[in-house]
C-alpha cells in the first residue's frame, strides 16, 4: 500500500530565533513528515538556521505571505498538508491530531483555532478584529470559522490543487476560508494551544493595515462571489434614494401639474435606471460566477479524496 506523504509548509521571513525550533518541533510531532521553509527575503540568519535545523529551505522573492503561499501549494505534491508559520507559536504536538481528523472524516481543511496561553500571544486588537471579520463572513456566506486568521491548517491534496490564491499578503488566510465555504467544502476546527513568541521573534503584523486588507479582500470576495446579493444592495440603496427624491415631485405635479425643480426630477430617473442597471449586472455575473463555480468544483473533484490514501499518520504521542 501507499505510504501517506505529508508536507509541513512553514512561510518564514526573518524568523532566525524562532525557525529552528519550528521545525524540531514538527519533526518532533511528524517524524515522516518533509518539511519545508519558504524564505520570503530574510534579511537575518533565517535561512542557515532552517537548514541546520533539516528543513527544505526554498525561496520565494515575491513579497507576502500569499505569494508564498501561491508558490508552496503549485509546486509541493503530497497527500496531506500542514501550513503554519514559523514563529514557534503554534503547536506542532496538535499536527497529527488534526491530520488524523482530516483523514477519518473525510475532511478537506482542519483549522487549528487559537487558544491563547498568554495575553501577549494574542494581542486585543487582534482578537476583535478576527470576532468582526469573522462575523462579516458568516452574515455574508451564512457560515464560517472560529478563527478565521489562523494560520494553522491541515489540508487535504484536493483541496491545495483546487486553490487559486489569489492573495499577496496576509489575507491569504482569509481567502483560503471563503474558497472552502464557496465550495461547500467538508471541512472542522480544532482548539490549540497559541504560544508568545521566542525573545528576539517580532511579528510582521499591522492591526490596522493588515486589517484593512483583510476587509478589503471580503469585499472584493463578496463582489466576485454572491454578485446578486452585492449589486441588489446597491440597486436597492439607488432605488430606494431615487424613491425618496420622487415623492415630492410627484406630489408638487399633481396639485399644480408642473415640475419646478426639474435637475430633481433628472437626478431621481438617473438613480432609479441605475437602481435597474445594477440589478441587471448582478444578475448577469451571477450566471458567470455560477459557471466559474462549477469549473472550480470539477477541477476539485478531480482529485482523489482524503479516504484514497493509507491511514498510517505518525504521531509522537500513543
Amino acid at each position: 500500500m501507499k505510504q501517506q506523504s505529508v508536507a509541513v509548509i512553514l512561510p518564514c521571513r526573518n524568523e532566525e530565533a524562532a525557525v529552528g525550533a519550528t521545525v524540531a518541533a514538527f519533526r518532533a510531532a511528524l517524524p515522516d513528515a518533509v518539511i519545508y521553509v519558504f524564505d520570503n527575503n530574510s534579511t537575518d540568519n533565517t535561512v542557515n538556521v532552517a537548514r541546520a535545523a533539516g528543513a527544505i529551505v526554498r525561496t520565494e522573492l515575491t513579497q507576502g505571505k500569499g505569494n508564498v503561499v501561491r508558490r508552496s501549494f503549485a509546486d509541493i505534491d503530497a497527500d496531506v498538508y500542514v501550513m503554519a508559520d514559523g514563529d514557534a507559536t503554534y503547536d506542532a504536538a496538535a499536527a497529527p491530531t488534526m491530520i488524523r481528523e482530516l483523514i477519518e472524516c473525510q475532511l478537506d481543511m482542519v483549522v487549528g483555532v487559537r487558544s491563547s496561553l498568554a495575553d501577549a500571544a494574542f494581542r486585543p486588537g487582534h482578537r476583535l478584529g478576527n470576532a468582526i471579520l469573522t462575523g462579516m463572513l458568516s452574515r455574508i456566506f451564512g457560515r464560517s470559522f472560529s478563527d478565521v486568521l489562523s494560520g494553522y491548517r491541515v489540508f487535504s491534496r484536493r483541496f491545495v490543487k483546487s486553490f487559486p490564491a489569489l492573495s499577496e499578503g496576509f489575507e491569504v488566510e482569509t481567502e483560503i476560508s471563503i474558497h472552502a465555504l464557496g465550495l461547500h467544502m467538508p471541512v472542522a476546527e480544532i482548539v490549540t494551544a497559541y504560544k508568545v513568541r521566542p525573545e528576539g521573534s517580532t511579528s510582521k503584523l499591522s492591526t490596522f493595515r493588515d486589517g484593512w486588507r483583510i476587509l478589503l479582500t471580503i469585499l472584493t470576495l463578496f463582489r466576485t462571489e454572491k454578485p446578486m446579493l452585492f449589486f441588489g444592495i446597491i440597486g436597492t440603496l439607488l432605488g430606494f434614494v431615487s424613491i425618496v427624491i420622487a415623492v415630492p415631485l410627484a406630489v408638487t405635479y399633481a396639485k399644480t401639474g408642473l415640475v419646478p425643480r426639474l435637475p430633481t426630477a433628472v437626478l431621481s430617473t438617473g438613480l432609479m435606471i441605475l437602481a435597474f442597471l445594477s440589478f441587471f449586472s448582478g444578475m448577469i455575473l451571477d450566471t458567470v460566477v455560477r459557471g466559474r463555480r462549477e469549473l472550480r468544483r470539477l477541477a476539485y473533484l478531480a482529485l482523489r479524496p482524503p479516504e484514497d490514501v493509507t491511514q498510517s499518520v505518525s504521531s509522537g504521542a500513543p
